[in-house]
């Protein structure tokens, strides 16, 4: 296992009583991937925008899926943590997979933002970029554009990022 990736590891798995403690487990389910009683959760603090990210996503995150996950030894859990400091649009991304997730598609557009991250990442404007990954991955319009422009959708984002924070995570 590369040495980033064992921090990573470290790094969400001491943070997993925190966030436990922080979020509920029902809106977390549509992100999460694996069994609920594994012996293992790792809760992974993301960026949709981070190029760092998206290389995990890609070329590390499936082999864990084959190894850990699909067999039942972990359960994965995603956390938003947009940098918006440094990815303008790293938040209205991170909303858009809590509006997926509210329709059972997050892991579609998890994987639709991160494969076309170099697409939309330098857009002035990326909201029509992501309604049409959202058409790709055959989500509702009228439904997400109800949850898009909900205030609930935003403090859902923001209150990842500010568990993510207070359980130690300071980037990605």
């Amino acid at each position: 296992m590369s040495r980033n990736l064992s921090g990573l590891l470290v790094l969400c798995l001491l943070s997993a009583t925190t966030l436990r403690a922080q979020t509920s487990a029902a809106p977390l389910e549509p992100r999460s991937k694996g069994a609920a009683k594994a012996p293992v959760t790792v809760y992974e603090m993301s960026d949709f925008q981070c190029p760092y990210c998206r290389a995990f996503a890609s070329e590390t995150f499936p082999q864990l899926v084959k190894d850990y996950i699909k067999p039942g030894k972990v359960r994965w859990v995603f956390i938003n943590f947009p940098l918006t400091s440094v990815h303008s649009h790293a938040s209205a991304a991170a909303q858009l997979a809590l509006c997926a997730a509210k329709q059972k598609q997050f892991w579609r557009i998890h994987d639709l933002l991160f494969h076309y991250q170099d697409t939309w990442a330098p857009l002035k404007e990326a909201g029509p970029f992501f309604l049409s990954l959202a058409d790709s991955a055959g989500l509702s319009k009228e439904t997400l554009l109800t949850c898009l422009q909900s205030p609930e959708t935003l403090k859902e984002v923001q209150a990842d990022a500010e568990g993510a924070a207070r359980s130690g995570a300071a980037s990605t």
